[in-house]
C-alpha cells in the first residue's frame, strides 16, 4: 500500500512537469516527465499486482488479479480517446493530454487512504495477527477466517529462517527453478506473441480498406474496445475455465489467426475484398488475446511463488516483458523490410510454442493455495529429473520413495 501511495506521487509530479512544459517552452521537461512516467508504470504494475494477489481469497484470486489487465486495457482505450484532436489532441491542448495521467494517480492516492494494508504482508512480514484479521474483515466483511489464517501460518512456518532473495539468488535456487522458468516463459511469450506489432500494422490494413487518415484513430479505439471488453469477459470465466486452459487455447487460436492473416496479406493484391478478411483476422486476434494471454499472463507469476520469492519474481517477469517489447520493437522493422508479411511467421511460431508449453508444463492453479501450487511444481521438478513430463507419463508422480515402495507392496 505504501509503495502504491509513493508511486502515485511520482505520477503526479510527472504530470505537473509535463503539464507546464508548454508554458515553459521546454522539451527537456517532457523528457523528464516521460522518464518519471516510465518509473511510475514499472513500479505500479508490480506493486498493484502484488497487492491484488495478496488481498484476494484463493477462490477469487484469478478474477481479482484480472482487474489489473482490465484497467490496463481501459487505460489504452482512454489514451486513444483523450488523444483525439477534438478532445485533448489538438495543438493547443497537447500538454493537457500529457498531464492527464496525473488524474487517475490523484484519485488512487485519495482512495488508498481508506484501503487496508495487505493481510499477508501484515501476518507474514510483520507477524501481526490482529492487524491481519482486521484487514481481512475490512476487505472481505465479517466471517470466519480460520482457514485463510492457517494457510498463511503454514506458509510462514515453511519460510521461517528464509530471507528475501535477490534476482541472482532466485536464479540460482534450484528448488524454485521450475517456477522461475515457467514465469519467465509465460511473461516473455505474451510480448513475443506480437500483439503490439499487430496493433501497429493494423493502421496499414485500415488504409488499404480506404479508411481515411482522420478516421483511423476511431477504428483504433474500436479495436482497443474489443481488448477491454474481452478482458472483462475473461474475469467472469477465469475461475471456471482455469488459467492453463485459457492460456494454451488462447495461444493456439492466436497462431491460427496469424496464419490466416499471413495468407490474406499475400493475396491482398489479387482480390479487392481480401483486406476485409485481414481486418476480421486482426480483430479476432485481438479478441483472443484479450480473452486469454493478455489477461491471464499477469496472474500466473502472482500464484506460482510463495511470499518470500514473489516480489522479486514479479519484478523479473515484468522486466522481461519490457525488455522483450524493446527488443522486438528494435529488430522487427528490419525483419519486415527483409521478409514482408512472412515475418509474421515469427509470431506464429511463438504462439505455437507458447501453446505447447502452457499445455504440457504449466500446472493448473485455480482454487489452490500457494503451498499446493508449490507442491505441484515440486512434482514437476522431480519428473523432469527422471527425464519425463508428468503429462506424458501414465504413472502418477509421487512425492517420495516411501510411497512408491508401499504401492508396489
Amino acid at each position: 500500500k505504501k509503495s502504491l501511495l509513493c508511486n502515485n506521487i511520482v505520477a503526479i509530479v510527472a504530470a505537473l512537469i509535463m503539464g507546464f512544459s508548454k508554458m515553459a517552452g521546454s522539451f527537456e521537461m517532457i523528457v523528464v516527465g516521460r522518464f518519471l512516467y516510465g518509473i511510475n508504470s514499472g513500479i505500479g504494475l508490480v506493486a498493484h499486482g502484488l497487492y491484488l494477489g495478496e488481498i484476494a481469497p484463493k477462490e477469487l484470486r484469478g478474477a481479482v488479479c484480472m482487474t489489473r489487465a482490465v484497467f490496463v486495457a481501459f487505460g489504452k482505450w482512454m489514451g486513444l480517446v483523450v488523444g483525439l484532436r477534438q478532445i485533448l489532441g489538438g495543438e493547443n491542448t497537447w500538454h493537457l493530454q500529457l498531464a492527464f495521467s496525473g488524474l487517475p494517480a490523484l484519485i488512487q492516492v485519495i482512495a488508498l487512504l481508506w484501503v487496508p494494508e495487505s493481510p499477508r504482508y501484515l501476518l507474514m512480514e510483520r507477524g501481526n495477527l490482529a492487524q491481519c484479521i482486521d484487514a481481512l474483515q475490512s476487505l472481505w466483511g465479517s466471517g470466519d477466517f480460520t482457514e485463510e489464517v492457517e494457510d498463511m501460518m503454514a506458509e510462514r512456518a515453511q519460510m521461517k529462517g528464509e530471507s528475501k532473495k535477490n534476482l541472482i539468488q532466485l536464479v540460482r535456487d534450484k528448488t524454485i527453478r521450475c517456477q522461475f522458468l515457467t514465469g519467465m516463459a509465460v511473461s516473455a511469450g505474451m510480448q513475443l506473441s506480437g500483439i503490439n506489432i499487430i496493433y501497429f500494422y493494423a493502421s496499414d490494413v485500415y488504409h488499404q480498406l480506404g479508411i481515411s487518415k482522420d478516421n483511423i484513430p476511431y477504428v483504433g479505439i474500436g479495436s482497443s474496445s474489443i481488448e477491454m471488453l474481452t478482458s472483462v469477459m475473461c474475469g467472469f470465466i477465469i475461475e471456471r475455465a482455469g488459467r492453463r486452459v485459457l492460456l494454451w487455447k488462447g495461444y493456439c487460436f492466436m497462431a491460427l489467426w496469424i496464419l490466416f492473416l499471413i495468407i490474406t496479406l499475400c493475396l491482398k493484391e489479387r482480390f479487392s475484398w481480401i483486406p476485409y478478411c485481414s481486418l476480421v483476422f486482426i480483430f479476432a486476434y485481438i479478441l483472443t488475446f484479450g480473452m486469454g494471454p493478455g489477461s491471464v499472463t499477469g496472474v500466473v507469476p502472482l500464484e506460482i511463488f510463495t511470499q518470500s520469492n514473489r516480489s522479486i519474481a514479479v519484478v523479473a517477469a515484468n522486466s522481461l516483458q519490457w525488455f522483450s517489447l524493446f527488443g522486438l520493437g528494435l529488430v522487427f522493422p528490419f525483419v519486415i523490410d527483409a521478409f514482408g508479411q512472412f515475418s509474421f511467421f515469427l509470431f506464429f511460431g511463438n504462439c505455437s510454442l507458447a501453446s505447447l508449453f502452457t499445455f504440457y508444463v504449466l500446472p493448473e492453479t485455480k482454487g489452490k493455495t500457494l503451498l499446493q501450487i508449490s507442491e505441484d511444481f515440486d512434482k514437476l521438478r522431480n519428473a523432469m529429473k527422471n527425464g519425463m513430463c508428468p503429462y506424458f507419463s501414465k504413472r502418477p508422480i509421487v512425492s517420495n520413495q516411501t510411497e512408491v515402495l508401499s504401492t508396489r507392496l
